[in-house]
């Protein structure tokens, strides 16, 4: 959507790129958070991102981050968080930082599924571990600036160290998701987290809205009003109901 409303001539690049001068002088914090949004014009390079975004997130959001919402938000946030403090080193800096998040969760990914096959264009079949080098050389060979690549796997290097490297050799597990991530994800009310230590808002993102059935046959209304009594009223066939019967006491009654 960035991209097509920068051809469609809506705002300029420049106007959304990092640039810490105006973040700083200028207070115009957005180019903070604006930066990641832009891939690139359209191209090959930029269908190629969008292409690992789906197959390789989707990848890790159903596994190793399945159940697991609030860390799999935290590890975006926490690559955000160290690219920007990387470009604020002036040979380290980028406008558009978000080629390189996209290679953090190409390097995660790596990481995660070591010895899945994956084949590059068809021709050249390799393990996971080395699809993040095997792309940088792809970029090394068309000629696309090899930085953004570069501080994408350093950022995920990072993260992969502190939550899994550090731990397995004995470290103490520190780096836990905070507590404001379990918050937002649990309004926002998308996604489950095992153990999560704050309880999701009932208001909000509410998938399924409904009359629900106790174990013996009484049901409750989404309003919350008193139960009906189930010898008057059953549950008909499309109520979503998996035991149909009488309920009955442990003594017998």
């Amino acid at each position: 959507m960035t991209t097509a409303a920068y051809y469609l001539g809506l705002y300029q690049a420049s106007s959304i790129a990092l640039y810490y001068d105006d973040v700083i002088k200028r207070f115009q914090v957005w180019r903070l958070i604006t930066n990641f949004f832009f891939l690139g014009p359209f191209s090959f390079p930029f269908a190629f991102r969008l292409i690992i975004i789906a197959r390789y997130g989707v990848q890790l959001e159903r596994g190793p981050f399945d159940k697991r919402t609030a860390d799999f938000v935290w590890m975006f946030f926490f690559g955000a968080l160290s690219l920007l403090v990387m470009a604020a080193v002036p040979f380290l800096w980028s406008g558009f930082m978000g080629v390189s998040l996209v290679f953090m969760l190409v390097y995660i990914w790596g990481r995660e599924f070591p010895n899945a096959q994956v084949s590059i264009y068809g021709l050249v079949s390799l393990k996971g571990f080395y699809l993040p080098w095997a792309m940088l050389a792809l970029d090394l060979i068309f000629g696309d600036p090899l930085m953004p690549d570069i501080l994408g796997m350093l950022a995920g290097h990072l993260y992969y160290f502190l939550t899994v490297l550090h731990p397995l050799s004995g470290g103490k597990f520190i780096f836990k998701t905070p507590i404001w991530v379990h918050k937002l994800v649990a309004f926002w009310g998308e996604g489950t987290q095992v153990n999560a230590p704050v309880q999701r808002d009932p208001s909000a993102g509410t998938a399924f809205r409904g009359r629900s059935y106790r174990l013996n046959g009484t049901r409750n209304n989404s309003a919350g009003q008193a139960q009906e009594n189930p010898q008057t009223q059953q549950p008909d066939s499309n109520n979503g109901v998996a035991f149909r019967g009488r309920g009955y006491r442990l003594g017998g009654q």
